[in-house]
């Protein structure tokens, strides 16, 4: 649905679009044709990992089974964390776990069950106790403590495996990533690959982060959402954009842990919502995809104007990874970062879709579609009457990732089948073809992005590429480190290091791509300078 253009001063509501989170949009025309649309607020972000965290439990734990229960192992951490966890039992024999630690703001979570979903409510600054009847015997829990002591012991850590050390480049700065020097070490009790992945989900910590939004208004009528942590840096060093991955937004934990980390280093940071992710508008009938670039392709030629004079990078999980990957190696030689990091790329998209369908691997993938669903059911009057190979029934019913694929995603982009979409859509073709330097993480357990997808072939002979796959981790996971259980993923430290060694030895004028040069399609057309203060997260299915 394209949009006229409008002058600078014209404002267009938008609390159809963001409700009470955009206080105004505003769109205004380009030297390129493509309009920008503004619309700003403050917005602190509710909890999540790709939205798994929705119903994600229910199925396989069922509504009258216990629902939540936190080892006390789990919850401390040498004193650090202050939460407690409430736990429901059905039938009589509820009974409650409650260690009750030094307060932190923003650490309380209440789990309840409604409508046969599981819904997970974060209550900043508030430490929520138990209310079932029996208190487990203190003797348990020390028991508890010891086990996970034990088991730590027991547990070693495992070396990494390292691809593409011996390009130059790459052995230049690898004396500067300390953290691959150290085996990795899986946080006791959570070595299970989904057992890791669904605790990352549910129980990783959100920082207190405040974005101001800006909303881009791209050439075919679509909008895409910007948000940028406050306060904003002054002189930052250089500016990093994170790709989230499917569903997923600022909204999410392992977004915001990064952010949190790469603005305390001195850098400028931006989250890249696509179409309907975070809230973000949907004004066209058209969403994003795996193999559609062109979004990103605007965001970076429109940050790099803001940021004339700096280097710019990006980072992107799971389908951010695999889009920016393909945006890597789609710009070849005239790619405008400086650098890149995946993480848990899923790489080959064919092989993803089969594992995928999977025994427990369901649970992820109905998840997801049910994420989906949620954002095409917002917009669904974009479709009304759309006509064509357009199934739309399929799609506002869909089980699964590759019914919504097919009844929308592929029609979309001009693919005859939802295989020929996966398999033009997969990051792994596009390796090859990648000129500016690149970090590629992966969990050799990750259930979402198979280890078998990983083209270490292309990345060992690309002198630009480094893979690093960890023994762990999970989809998203990564619970180790010194932050673990409930903080940052072990990832975050590595890629700070790694993008600041690029722009240690980017410093050199005669290497240095000045992106603002392909600047020019989007213009900003109103600016505000007022900041409301965000909101409580609230309940995310």
């Amino acid at each position: 649905m394209a949009m006229a253009p409008t002058t600078g001063s014209s404002l267009l509501r938008c609390q159809s679009f963001l409700q009470p989170r955009c206080r105004f949009l505003a769109c205004g025309p380009s030297r390129s044709g493509a309009k920008f649309v503004a619309g700003f607020t403050g917005r602190q972000q509710r909890p999540g990992s790709e939205n798994l965290s929705g119903s994600l439990m229910t199925p396989f734990l069922g509504r009258s089974s216990c629902h939540c229960t936190t080892w006390a192992p789990l919850v401390a951490r040498g004193g650090r964390q202050g939460c407690s966890r409430r736990a429901f039992a059905g039938g009589a024999s509820q009974w409650k776990l409650s260690k009750q630690l030094p307060e932190a703001p923003g650490h309380g979570r209440e789990f309840r069950s409604g409508s046969g979903l599981l819904f997970a409510k974060r209550k900043p600054g508030v430490v929520v106790r138990a209310q079932a009847a029996g208190t487990l015997p203190s003797v348990a829990a020390a028991s508890l403590s010891i086990l996970a002591v034990v088991m730590g012991a027991q547990l070693r850590g495992k070396a990494l495996e390292v691809l593409g050390t011996g390009a130059a480049f790459n052995a230049s700065i690898l004396p500067k990533l300390t953290e691959l020097e150290k085996p990795y070490k899986p946080y006791p009790l959570l070595t299970n690959r989904h057992v890791e992945t669904i605790f990352a989900a549910f129980f990783r910590s959100l920082p207190r982060l405040t974005f101001r939004r800006q909303c881009l208004r791209m050439a075919d009528g679509g909008t895409v959402a910007l948000d940028w942590p406050l306060p904003e840096i002054q002189n930052p060093k250089a500016v990093l954009i994170l790709l989230p991955g499917l569903t997923g937004g600022s909204d999410d934990t392992y977004v915001q842990h990064l952010t949190r980390r790469a603005t305390s280093q001195g850098w400028a940071v931006v989250v890249f919502n696509s179409r309907g992710c975070a809230d973000s508008p949907v004004t066209s009938s058209q969403f994003y995809s795996a193999s559609f670039t062109e979004d990103l392709r605007q965001v970076v030629k429109h940050v790099g104007s803001v940021f004339p004079s700096l280097r710019l990078y990006a980072a992107g999980w799971s389908l951010g990874a695999n889009i920016l990957v393909r945006y890597v190696g789609q710009e070849a030689e005239e790619c405008p970062l400086s650098g890149a990091v995946s993480l848990c790329n899923p790489f080959d998209l064919v092989i993803a879709d089969e594992d995928f369908h999977k025994g427990f691997n369901n649970i992820y993938d109905k998840s997801l579609a049910r994420g989906l669903r949620k954002i095409f059911s917002k917009h669904a009057h974009l479709f009304k009457d759309i006509g064509g190979e357009y199934n739309i029934p399929l799609v506002a019913n869909a089980k699964t990732v590759r019914d919504f694929d097919d009844g929308l995603t592929r029609v979309s982009f001009g693919y005859k089948t939802v295989d020929d979409y996966y398999f033009d859509a997969s990051s792994s073709r596009s390796i090859k073809d990648v000129r500016v330097p690149l970090l590629c993480i992966q969990a050799f357990t990750d259930p979402i992005a198979p280890e078998r997808g990983i083209p270490r072939k292309d990345i060992e002979e690309n002198p630009n590429c480094l893979l690093v796959v960890t023994p762990y981790g999970g989809h998203l996971g990564w619970i180790s480190g010194p932050d673990a259980p409930f903080g940052c993923p072990w990832t975050d430290p590595l890629i700070m290091q790694y993008l600041e060694a690029l722009e240690e030895a980017s410093k050199d004028p005669s290497g240095f791509r000045k992106a603002h040069e392909q600047a020019g399609d989007v213009e900003l057309a109103s600016v505000s300078s007022h900041r409301k203060s965000s909101q409580a997260p609230g309940l995310m299915e």
